[in-house]
């Protein structure tokens, strides 16, 4: 009899174990998301400038669309590549690259109060004359400027302080008495 019951016991902690352990198989449906790329044409943009020729690449606009509904759901991106040249004859320090969005008229086109607001490069690079310096942009668009293909031309500013630096060193004749 005592056999019975550890057997009894047994059978009904597996049978609690196999059926209550096991989960349900969850249906993997489409992603309700998709990230669509776009490029700007022209691929390749040449800017001169007073102190620098800058050269723009491989522009292109990332963002993220809702698939049931089309509607973008996160601050586009735009990504490239920058190739900046110093044609001063002075050391130029270049502190970031900041851009501006317009539109054919040439006003700016502002971000929506809930986007997310990065469009400042960090750059931190000390040029000499004649000194190219490359890197990759990555900063946000307005949704406006990618919806209604209201973008019409990129103002891109340069944020450096012009060099020689001028250093005085002034040396004080102290004593300790």
């Amino acid at each position: 009899m005592h056999f019975k019951k550890i057997f009894i016991f047994v059978a009904l902690s597996l049978v609690v174990g196999l059926f209550g352990c096991t989960k349900e198989e969850k249906k993997v449906g489409a992603p309700k998301q998709e990230q669509i790329t776009k490029s700007l044409a022209p691929q390749k943009s040449e800017l001169k400038g007073k102190n620098f020729f800058v050269e723009l690449s491989d522009l292109k606009v990332l963002t993220v669309v809702d698939t049931a509904s089309k509607e973008i759901v996160e601050t586009p991106t735009l990504r490239g590549n920058i190739k900046i040249t110093n044609k001063s004859r002075d050391i130029l320090d270049i502190q970031a690259v900041t851009l501006e969005y317009l539109d054919e008229a040439g006003k700016p086109i502002p971000f929506k109060p809930e986007e997310k607001i990065d469009k400042v490069y960090a750059f931190w690079k000390a040029l000499q004359p004649e000194g190219v310096t490359e890197g990759t942009l990555d900063v946000t668009i307005p949704k406006m400027a990618v919806q209604g293909k209201a973008l019409g031309k990129i103002e891109i500013n340069l944020v450096y302080v012009p060099s020689p630096l001028q250093r005085e060193t002034l040396i004080l004749s102290e004593k300790v008495e």
